[in-house]
């Protein structure tokens, strides 16, 4: 299926043109009958002498209503720029050829209308005029007809030549994400709302749930019509009018974008290479407000040039759109500026996510310049390393590739070395890191542990969470990093803590004389023991985790051998007389009911014992 646009001046016939090669009068608009003059987009469908069909979108041509021709031809294969022969080039032709280039319409024909008007001398010198005119632009190999719409002169030859410039165009792509940016909404009695537009990529289905975006409502798709002919199924490139359920026309407008839900985000930012036209009144200078038309949508923006302070008609520059409102736009998009109602320039969309650069920076430079002409390694890379750890499924939202090459490109690259994906069996996304990226989380992994070691040469290690505040990991993501790290025996997971493999904790001979004296003291009353001692938080940590001692709780703590003694009487008495109480343990070792209380307390946490009323029983 192809699309087909008409491009020239006011009141050149391209309306007439569409109605003689279709039947069809696309000025629907009784404001449009009143005046013979296209305002809004026109639609139409034309059958091919090959018997395909496509459809035709016929745009208004005065200059008041550039807006409207931008939104019919955002997505057009093929261009039919009209120039009547008794005017010749005028404004709005040469606006809207520029236009054409900006958006890489680069197949199409000129139709020289209303020939019946002018003698053959005449109509030579137009030839001659449009010949030279198209000379240096993306239309300079196309045809130049010569036609009457009224007399039907010529007519058959442009639909002849329509199907055979189609027939060497190549086939849009399909990669699986619908998008269709909308151009018209309104109502039908008994069926609700209704959008139309160009389905760029992917396929709509009846009963398929959808998202319009920038809102975010949800709505389900009741219908599907191509050419007036209901179908169950539409794919790329079809002009398409969508019945949609569970949501009412006034909550849509032009400009919105229908697709499946979950894959396209908004946006407020993007970075691009711009074009200023030749025709451009201006230079186009760093900061200034500019109307944007992408698709079939129209907002303000501010222009931040990334390289210079202005580019001058005629020249290229790399540039920041930061938009006023929302904006869903994928790479690859085109995109027009205007200011003052006059065309400035365009160009294309390499990064949909435009993040706050530094400007005249050469990585940025280098990162934009892959982005629009790298490899498709090199953008994957570029892609990856600009937002590590990063999914696949959002590197392919970033890059615009179909998810299946995506996902084969990432498996060739993590073969080879440059990329490493992080994955585990309790964790359904994988993550990814450029090999770059990962050795510098591994530096900044090791240089804070070491740190913290040097700093708590006590210490188990360094807690989890505190490392995961310092690399700014989302839980999941950091999950995965420290089972890769521990894989590549990089640290050595401690539970709650980490460290790495050297970390040895151990006492200096000031350190061991204090730990001795503690013991010694906790000992000289081993089922009493003094709670009024001090010792170094970070040695007391040391030796309960070796063992040599028990903290029951924050105040009191036991010689391990003794605690061990204390646990094996608790149990053997359970075991024979069913049960214990705290004033049993008291007075089995003779201590207070303050120890007695805190050691059944302990062994009820351990899981040892469990309280039954006021005894204890084995758990």
């Amino acid at each position: 299926m192809y699309v087909i646009g008409t491009a020239g001046h006011v009141d050149h016939g391209k309306s007439t043109l569409v109605q003689a090669l279709t039947g069809i009068d696309t000025d629907r608009l009784k404001e449009e009958k009143d005046r013979g003059l296209s305002i809004d987009l026109g639609f139409a469908d034309l059958t091919l002498t090959d018997g395909n069909q496509v459809s035709i979108v016929d745009v208004p041509g005065h200059e008041r209503f550039i807006s409207n021709m931008l939104a019919g031809v955002a997505s057009i294969d093929l261009a039919i720029m009209v120039v009547a022969a008794d005017e010749g080039i005028m404004p709005q032709t040469q606006e809207h050829l520029d236009i054409l280039e900006l958006l890489n319409v680069n197949s199409g024909l000129v139709a020289i209308t209303k020939k019946d008007l002018v003698d053959s001398e005449w109509l030579g010198l137009v030839v001659e005029e449009v010949e030279s005119f198209i000379a240096d632009t993306t239309l300079r190999n196309s045809a130049i007809l010569t036609v009457s719409a009224v007399t039907g002169d010529g007519v058959q030859e442009v639909a002849a030549h329509i199907a055979s410039s189609l027939h060497n165009s190549v086939t849009k792509r399909d990669l699986g994400r619908p998008r269709l940016p909308i151009d018209r909404v309104f109502t039908m009695p008994g069926f609700g709302a209704v959008v139309t537009g160009t389905l760029i990529d992917g396929f709509l289905d009846k009963g398929q749930e959808i998202e319009l975006l920038p809102k975010g409502n949800k709505a389900r798709v009741r219908g599907l019509q191509t050419h007036n002919q209901k179908l169950d199924r539409v794919g790329p490139a079809s002009r398409v009018a969508v019945n949609l359920s569970g949501v009412s026309h006034d909550q849509i407008e032009r400009g919105d974008v229908l697709s499946s839900s979950g894959w396209l985000s908004t946006t407020i930012a993007i970075d691009v290479h711009l074009k200023v036209i030749s025709n451009s009144p201006r230079s186009v200078r760093h900061n200034m407000f500019v109307t944007v038309h992408i698709g079939a949508t129209e907002t303000i923006a501010r222009l931040r040039l990334l390289e210079t302070d202005s580019v001058i008609p005629g020249e290229y520059g790399w540039a920041q759109l930061k938009f006023d409102n929302p904006m869903v736009v994928v790479k690859g998009d085109r995109f027009i500026i205007r200011s003052n109602n006059r065309t400035l320039g365009g160009g294309v969309v390499v990064d949909s996510k435009g993040r706050r650069h530094q400007r005249k920076q050469e990585s940025l430079i280098h990162h934009l310049e892959i982005m629009e002409n790298g490899s498709d390694i090199e953008i994957i890379s570029s892609v990856i390393q600009l937002s590590e750890p990063t999914t696949s499924h959002s590197v392919g939202t970033a890059v615009n590739f179909a998810q299946s090459d995506v996902d084969f490109l990432i498996k060739n690259m993590t073969s080879s070395g440059l990329v490493v994906v992080l994955s585990g069996s309790d964790v359904q996304e994988k993550y990814l890191y450029t090999s770059g990226g990962w050795s510098l989380l591994i530096g900044k992994v090791c240089k804070y542990l070491g740190e913290y070691h040097n700093n708590h040469p006590l210490e188990l290690g360094l807690p989890k969470e505190q490392l995961r505040n310092f690399l700014e990991l989302p839980h999941q993501v950091f999950t995965l990093v420290v089972l890769r790290l521990f894989r590549e025996e990089i640290i050595v997971d401690e539970g709650l803590f980490i460290r790495i493999p050297s970390h040895e904790r151990s006492l200096n001979s000031v350190q061991s004389e204090s730990a001795a004296n503690y013991i010694k003291s906790l000992e000289y009353d081993p089922f009493s023991p003094p709670t009024d001692l001090y010792l170094d938080p970070d040695i007391l940590a040391l030796l309960a985790d070796e063992g040599r001692v028990v903290k029951v709780n924050d105040e009191i703590v036991f010689p391990s051998t003794h605690y061990s003694k204390i646990v094996e009487r608790i149990t053997t008495h359970i075991r024979e007389a069913n049960g214990i109480t705290v004033g049993e343990v008291r007075d089995m070792f003779g201590t207070s009911r303050k120890y007695a209380l805190a050691l059944m307390e302990h062994l009820d946490h351990k899981g040892v014992t469990r309280r039954v009323g006021d005894s204890r029983v084995l758990k």
